[in-house]
């Protein structure tokens, strides 16, 4: 936060007061609570506290561990009910470490002020649609990686899920694989169904 902002709020907060709260105070507050005594404060004047607690705490782990778990919930959305059944042990064991690595390894470019603009896109896309999900950044609004599965069906052999992604780096023109998952030698069904 600017230091500027903070300083007109600590000066805001001073005269609302009456000097019944010091600023040092209110610091002291927001600075010693957890994040779940945050997420319930009440709304009204305070309401932006928890903000400026948030983002003066920003954990980069806790951020991570965020990020990677949303992305193994888009995948198991995508798979829907009847894919993921089938796939889900073989998908935790070979294309989740994967996922992980490509997004932890992407991430470490990032300084933290950067880093906590990334955000998972909120709907994987159903159908026969690749799409799984995609981390881009808020603040631009474009894409920094692309997670698909692919449908492949190579002669005689069945179909397989092919996991890849797509990097800004190269903009979006390389499939950097991720692995592939055996289905059947049966057409699957659709994503999300």
């Amino acid at each position: 936060m600017k230091k500027w902002v903070r300083k007109s709020f600590m000066v805001m907060v001073s005269i609302l007061t009456f000097g019944l709260v010091s600023p040092s105070q209110l610091m002291n507050n927001i600075n010693a609570g957890k994040p779940s005594d945050q997420a319930t404060a009440p709304s009204g004047s305070f309401a932006q506290t928890p903000k400026i607690a948030e983002e003066s705490e920003f954990n980069r782990e806790r951020f991570m561990e965020d990020l990677l778990k949303q992305a193994e919930e888009q995948s198991y959305q995508k798979f829907g009910s009847k894919i993921k059944p089938v796939i889900a042990q073989e998908f935790r064991s070979i294309i989740l470490p994967n996922i992980e690595a490509a997004i932890t390894e992407t991430a470490a470019q990032f300084p933290e002020e950067d880093l906590r603009n990334l955000t998972i896109t909120e709907q994987p896309s159903g159908g026969l649609s690749e799409k799984i999900f995609h981390i881009k950044n808020s603040e631009t609004n474009k894409d920094i990686l692309r997670f698909h599965v692919r449908r492949d069906q190579p002669p005689q052999q069945g179909y397989w899920f092919n996991f890849h992604y797509h990097t800004y780096h190269d903009n979006y023109q390389n499939h950097y694989s991720l692995g592939s998952i055996y289905w059947a030698k049966n057409t699957p069904p659709k994503w999300m169904s």
